[in-house]
Protein backbone atom coordinates (compact mmCIF):
# COMPACT_ATOMS: atom_id res chain seq x y z
CA UNK A 1 0.00 0.00 0.00
CA UNK A 2 2.81 2.27 0.93
CA UNK A 3 4.46 1.56 -2.40
CA UNK A 4 1.50 2.23 -4.34
CA UNK A 5 0.49 5.15 -2.19
CA UNK A 6 3.72 6.57 -1.93
CA UNK A 7 4.49 7.30 -5.96
CA UNK A 8 2.75 9.55 -7.97
CA UNK A 9 2.54 6.70 -10.55
CA UNK A 10 0.28 4.83 -8.33
CA UNK A 11 -1.77 7.69 -7.07
CA UNK A 12 -2.53 8.53 -10.41
CA UNK A 13 -3.20 5.16 -11.48
CA UNK A 14 -5.64 4.76 -8.69
CA UNK A 15 -7.39 8.29 -9.26
CA UNK A 16 -7.55 7.24 -12.85
CA UNK A 17 -10.13 4.34 -10.95
CA UNK A 18 -12.08 6.26 -8.74
CA UNK A 19 -9.61 7.12 -6.20
CA UNK A 20 -9.38 10.55 -4.15
CA UNK A 21 -6.88 11.71 -1.54
CA UNK A 22 -8.11 10.66 1.90
CA UNK A 23 -10.32 7.95 0.74
CA UNK A 24 -10.39 5.15 3.52
CA UNK A 25 -8.60 2.15 1.92
CA UNK A 26 -9.85 -1.11 4.02
CA UNK A 27 -7.38 -3.72 3.92
CA UNK A 28 -8.73 -7.61 3.06
CA UNK A 29 -7.83 -11.36 3.27
CA UNK A 30 -9.37 -13.08 0.83
CA UNK A 31 -10.74 -15.41 2.75
CA UNK A 32 -12.42 -12.86 5.01
CA UNK A 33 -16.32 -12.50 5.12
CA UNK A 34 -17.46 -9.91 3.05
CA UNK A 35 -20.30 -8.97 5.24
CA UNK A 36 -17.35 -8.40 8.13
CA UNK A 37 -15.05 -6.01 5.09
CA UNK A 38 -18.15 -4.13 3.96
CA UNK A 39 -19.41 -3.69 7.99
CA UNK A 40 -15.80 -1.81 8.05
CA UNK A 41 -16.27 0.18 4.52
CA UNK A 42 -19.61 1.10 6.32
CA UNK A 43 -17.50 3.01 9.47
CA UNK A 44 -16.66 5.49 6.79
CA UNK A 45 -19.92 6.56 5.41
CA UNK A 46 -18.29 7.16 2.20
CA UNK A 47 -17.17 5.71 -0.83
CA UNK A 48 -13.68 3.40 -0.03
CA UNK A 49 -11.52 1.25 -1.83
CA UNK A 50 -11.17 -2.54 -0.86
CA UNK A 51 -7.67 -3.89 -1.38
CA UNK A 52 -6.88 -7.48 -0.64
CA UNK A 53 -2.83 -9.15 -1.60
CA UNK A 54 -3.39 -11.87 -4.12
CA UNK A 55 -1.08 -14.80 -2.52
CA UNK A 56 -1.45 -16.71 -6.01
CA UNK A 57 -0.55 -13.94 -8.67
CA UNK A 58 1.42 -11.69 -6.39
CA UNK A 59 -0.22 -8.63 -6.66
CA UNK A 60 -2.58 -6.26 -4.81
CA UNK A 61 -5.66 -5.78 -5.84
CA UNK A 62 -8.40 -3.37 -5.23
CA UNK A 63 -12.35 -2.89 -5.42
CA UNK A 64 -13.90 0.76 -5.61
CA UNK A 65 -16.78 0.23 -3.02
CA UNK A 66 -19.61 2.87 -3.67
CA UNK A 67 -21.53 3.80 -1.01
CA UNK A 68 -25.42 2.38 -0.49
CA UNK A 69 -28.22 3.52 -2.38
CA UNK A 70 -31.65 2.74 -2.85
CA UNK A 71 -31.79 3.96 -6.21
CA UNK A 72 -29.85 1.07 -7.29
CA UNK A 73 -31.56 -2.52 -8.35
CA UNK A 74 -32.43 -4.25 -5.30
CA UNK A 75 -30.04 -7.16 -4.86
CA UNK A 76 -30.20 -10.22 -2.40
CA UNK A 77 -28.08 -9.49 0.64
CA UNK A 78 -24.50 -11.36 0.23
CA UNK A 79 -24.26 -14.92 2.16
CA UNK A 80 -22.41 -14.70 5.72
CA UNK A 81 -20.63 -17.53 4.18
CA UNK A 82 -19.42 -15.45 1.06
CA UNK A 83 -16.03 -14.49 1.23
CA UNK A 84 -14.33 -11.00 -0.06
CA UNK A 85 -12.65 -13.05 -3.00
CA UNK A 86 -15.98 -14.05 -4.80
CA UNK A 87 -16.59 -10.08 -4.89
CA UNK A 88 -13.23 -9.35 -6.14
CA UNK A 89 -13.80 -12.57 -8.59
CA UNK A 90 -17.35 -11.42 -9.57
CA UNK A 91 -16.26 -7.81 -10.57
CA UNK A 92 -13.02 -9.30 -12.27
CA UNK A 93 -15.10 -11.21 -14.32
CA UNK A 94 -18.34 -8.90 -14.74
CA UNK A 95 -16.91 -5.36 -14.42
CA UNK A 96 -18.83 -3.04 -12.60
CA UNK A 97 -21.42 -5.59 -9.73
CA UNK A 98 -24.46 -4.50 -7.95
CA UNK A 99 -24.19 -6.08 -4.35
CA UNK A 100 -25.81 -5.51 -0.75
CA UNK A 101 -24.02 -6.38 2.76
CA UNK A 102 -26.28 -7.50 5.33
CA UNK A 103 -26.05 -4.60 6.74
CA UNK A 104 -26.91 -2.07 4.21
CA UNK A 105 -30.38 -1.47 3.25
CA UNK A 106 -29.66 -0.81 -0.22
CA UNK A 107 -27.39 -2.04 -2.80
CA UNK A 108 -23.98 -0.88 -3.68
CA UNK A 109 -21.64 -0.98 -6.87
CA UNK A 110 -18.20 -2.24 -7.19
CA UNK A 111 -15.58 -2.29 -9.84
CA UNK A 112 -12.04 -3.37 -10.15
CA UNK A 113 -9.12 -1.12 -10.39
CA UNK A 114 -7.32 -2.74 -12.51
CA UNK A 115 -3.26 -3.86 -11.35
CA UNK A 116 -0.70 -1.73 -10.46
CA UNK A 117 2.38 -3.79 -10.49
CA UNK A 118 5.67 -2.78 -9.33
CA UNK A 119 8.25 -1.80 -11.68
CA UNK A 120 10.45 -4.90 -12.95
CA UNK A 121 13.49 -4.04 -11.12
CA UNK A 122 11.90 -4.06 -7.64
CA UNK A 123 11.24 -7.28 -5.58
CA UNK A 124 7.69 -9.21 -5.46
CA UNK A 125 5.25 -8.13 -2.75
CA UNK A 126 5.36 -11.67 -1.19
CA UNK A 127 9.21 -10.91 -0.92
CA UNK A 128 8.64 -7.18 0.32
CA UNK A 129 5.91 -8.00 3.28
CA UNK A 130 6.99 -11.63 3.94
CA UNK A 131 4.43 -13.40 3.16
Amino acid sequence: MSEILGSREGRRHLADHGWVQGMPIVMAVPTEPINDVMGLVSMHGRPALVAMLDNQLDVLKFLYISTPNSALRAVEVERDSTQIQDLFDRAEKNGLVTFRAKYWDASSVTHPVPVFGPSSESITYAHRFGA
